[in-house]
């Protein structure tokens, strides 16, 4: 059974993990892109590899959701840019499917019945919608045009610009040529200075990136710091997420003064120092980050905190090194979680705490039920509409033994 390019007439029922929504023909599961929960649509079957499922794109709406809005984005909808998930729900439409996402997951994944509110980030300018990401990877055509990719493929929508981009952001990178099968990796800081640089590979694989506007080091102010971080290096895109984020991990982290603890996937060392200001000079804090250049950005921006010690290396192995046990931990894994080593090799020292950072619902919940094996139980938890118009969520859990 093979239905690639048929037109299905469909009634669209729950939402699911991935931004689109669930319906199902003649026995088969059918997930739908640019469709809401209750409408019902026609829609063109984009991707059929046999089996109990198949992919589609709504192509015409017959009834139409109570949340269904004109999308902001000329290059929104079927056949279009794949950057955006939500472009056709209102602002509150998109925060109560993402609530919905993650509740399933921890229903599904870790048996846990949980009430979740998504809730917005302030925003200056006069959409919450747009304007917001500050971070933007693109591609570039065989005309040197950079563009967007398409849902689930390769192919590149050329632009002009991205209404989800912090204002003015694009305005002189889509104006250059740049080498066409390129990438182009483009930043604007908290200082308002615009980054970007082109990414080209060889056929060894390897990549070399040469910066074209701007410093190679962007400025951000978060948590009463001045923070010095590669300009393409990881930080939140949203820019008040990583305020928001540093205050309910200072929150629920609550560390004592004089106290020992682990931030773990530090990145540059955001809630490093949140943490290291909670124990202050007397405490520990080991912050542990893969990346190098990271870590090299952590142990530079709190080099004047003795409490602080950064360790580059993978974080299972760091701290399974480690002397003595930390009261309370901090992760903010990748987007595949922590895993059950990293779990096992927390749970293994006991800390009283766990404050977890997630950017996936499902594999926040599969971690959060590994803590639940090893005697935590989930005892807070808060989520953020970090990234709208995606289906991306952020979440904050709060594990207590």
């Amino acid at each position: 059974m093979e239905w690639t390019g048929e037109v299905l007439e469909l009634d669209v029922d729950t939402v699911a993990h991935g931004g689109h929504c669930v319906a199902r023909h003649t026995g088969r599961v059918v997930f739908v892109r640019h469709a809401l929960p209750g409408e019902r649509v026609r829609a063109r079957v984009t991707e059929d590899r046999g089996g109990s499922f198949c992919r589609a794109d709504a192509v015409e709406v017959l009834r139409a959701a109570p949340g269904r809005v004109s999308p902001a984005c000329p290059l929104s909808g079927p056949d279009g840019c794949g950057g955006c998930d939500w472009q056709h729900a209102s602002a509150g439409t998109q925060r109560e499917l993402k609530a919905q996402v993650v509740a399933e997951q921890l229903r599904r994944l870790a048996g846990l019945d949980w009430q979740v509110r998504v809730e917005p980030l302030p925003l200056d300018g006069p959409d919450e919608l747009l304007g917001w990401r500050s971070r933007v990877r693109l591609g570039v055509d065989e005309r040197g045009r950079v563009g967007l990719r398409k849902s689930r493929g390769h192919e590149l929508i050329p632009i002009t610009d991205c209404p989800i981009s912090s204002p003015g952001m694009l305005a002189e990178v889509v104006d250059r040529q740049w080498t066409p099968g390129a990438e182009v990796v483009v930043t604007k800081d908290g200082a308002g200075e615009v980054h970007a640089a082109e990414v080209c590979g060889d056929n060894r694989g390897r990549t070399r990136q040469r910066e074209v506007l701007g410093d190679p080091v962007a400025v951000e102010h978060v948590a009463g710091r001045r923070w010095s971080v590669r300009a393409h290096g990881f930080w939140q895109v949203h820019p008040s997420a990583a305020a928001r984020l540093a205050e309910v991990v200072a929150d629920w982290a609550n560390a004592r003064t004089g106290g020992r603890v682990w931030d773990l996937y530090a990145g540059a060392g955001l809630f490093t120092a949140v943490l290291a200001d909670q124990v202050g000079p007397g405490g520990s804090v080991l912050a542990v980050e893969s990346a190098p250049s990271a870590a090299a950005d952590c142990r530079h921006n709190l080099a004047e905190l003795p409490q602080v010690r950064v360790r580059t290396g993978r974080v299972e192995r760091v701290v399974t090194g480690q002397r003595g046990s930390p009261e309370v931990v901090v992760l903010d894994p990748p987007r595949s979680g922590a895993g059950k080593a990293v779990v096992d090799a927390i749970a293994s020292r006991k800390p009283s705490t766990v404050v977890y950072v997630a950017c996936d619902p499902a594999a926040l919940a599969r971690d959060v039920a590994r803590f639940g094996l090893r005697g935590y139980r989930l005892a807070g938890l808060r989520a953020f509409d970090a990234f709208p118009m995606t289906h991306h969520v952020e979440c904050v859990a709060l594990l207590t033994r």
